[in-house]
């Protein structure tokens, strides 16, 4: 019996024949499966989406709701259309198994179904499901939910598309001192936190990490996902950024650490965003202007002995709603005129929110 409950399993059987449901439930139940069952088409959909099931036997004949029907609104419904599926029917024709296959069935069995036979296919399904499922959970791990979302809904293409979003960079000013004056330990201990607290303040506020490198990042705001007022979440977020890093040099010196500052670069435009790299690996990233002018923003706080830095298409989004003071034009590498220059003014941080 040990075996039969290690490959337990929910199913969900959908047959419109009493006798067929009473049969099947019975031979599935010997093999240790937890086992539901459907009279027609539309019953079984109802089920499918107010309960998790890890298998469906699907009969196509049925009243109400065929199954070609069914598996029509599987493909279409994301959250279902990975869902195995088994159809079980006494059609003969190929045209209507070819039919099954290609609107998403996993096999395709003959009434009276062979139980034997039966019990292999549903193995097989259920170790496609499994090894499906592990993938989804290694994305949803390594990649943001946005980006998870996305990839669920459109699927994996490399290639770009033109999108309006708001991109920000950030770093720690004089990263490579503090790293000289700690050990490595320290370092990782120092940047894990970092990441937390920035990751936070970016996420609460709808934007995308996509880039980390060292102890900058890279945030997206209004991409994969649209979001409204991109450009204000982004200057919020980095509110948040800017004021949770003074909480933590609160702790930093109460330990006679040194504390850290950080510069945010902010600039709104078009932009192409999409996923970059080959099949064998890629990340979801954005290109264009509006990206050099971010990562150009970053580095000017520097000069500018300003947190946060943003561009005249940022300044115009936040329509007065935070304060900001105007530091004049700014020519940065790559841009043929002068770029005028906004920085959130610092002395109103704690009432910006």
């Amino acid at each position: 019996m040990s075996d039969s409950h290690q490959t337990a399993a929910r199913l969900l059987v959908a047959d419109d024949n009493k006798v067929n449901r009473l049969l099947l439930t019975r031979s599935l139940e010997l093999q240790g499966h937890n086992v539901k069952t459907a009279e027609n088409g539309r019953i079984a959909l109802e089920m499918l989406r107010s309960g998790p099931f890890d298998l469906m036997l699907l009969d196509m004949e049925m009243p109400e709701m065929t199954g070609f029907e069914v598996l029509e609104h599987l493909s279409a419904d994301t959250r279902l259309r990975d869902l195995p599926v088994i159809v079980t029917s006494s059609l003969e024709g190929v045209a209507d198994i070819v039919r099954c296959i290609e609107l998403g069935a996993e096999d395709y069995l003959h009434k009276p179904v062979n139980a034997v036979l039966l019990k292999a296919r549903i193995g097989a399904s259920l170790e496609k499901k499994r090894l499906r499922d592990q993938l989804k959970e290694m994305v949803r791990r390594f990649a943001t939910s946005e980006v998870a979302q996305d990839l669920q809904q459109s699927g994996f293409a490399l290639g770009g598309r033109r999108v309006q979003a708001t991109v920000m960079f950030s770093d720690i000013r004089g990263f490579t001192a503090i790293v000289e004056s700690q050990s490595p330990e320290e370092t990782i201990e120092l940047l894990n936190t970092y990441y937390t607290l920035m990751f936070e303040a970016i996420t609460s506020h709808g934007g995308v990490v996509n880039q980390m490198i060292g102890d900058g990042l890279m945030a997206i705001f209004g991409a994969p996902l649209p979001l409204d007022d991109h450009g204000g979440c982004a200057v919020r977020a980095a509110l948040d950024m800017v004021e949770m890093v003074g909480l933590l040099n609160l702790e930093r010196t109460a330990t006679h650490k040194s504390e850290i500052r950080i510069g945010v670069g902010i600039a709104t435009g078009e932009m192409v965003a999409g996923y970059t790299g080959t099949q064998q690996r890629a990340t979801y990233t954005c290109i264009g202007d509006t990206v050099n002018l971010a990562a150009r923003l970053e580095a000017h706080t520097k000069l500018a002995q300003r947190s946060i830095l943003i561009d005249p298409a940022t300044y115009g989004a936040l329509d007065g709603r935070i304060p900001v003071e105007a530091l004049g034009p700014a020519l940065f590498h790559g841009k043929s005129a002068p770029v005028d220059v906004y920085a959130v003014k610092e002395a109103d941080l704690a009432g910006a929110h």
